[in-house]
């Protein structure tokens, strides 16, 4: 495997847990920016599934 391959599980996880933060950060702020968290919190999952699926 070379570099990027093994440091791409480490980044996409880097980027879930900033994509939860902010979700949940826009979904306790409300206001028009509530549909922007949802899809944040669904794109964490979706790339926390793609993780799991190269780890294994």
């Amino acid at each position: 495997m070379t570099g990027i391959a093994r440091a791409a599980p480490a980044i996409a996880m880097i980027a879930v847990f900033a994509l939860v933060l902010g979700g949940v950060t826009l979904l306790r702020r409300g206001g028009p920016d509530r549909s922007k968290g949802v899809l944040m919190l669904v794109c964490a999952g979706v790339v926390f599934a793609n993780v799991l699926i190269w780890t294994l």
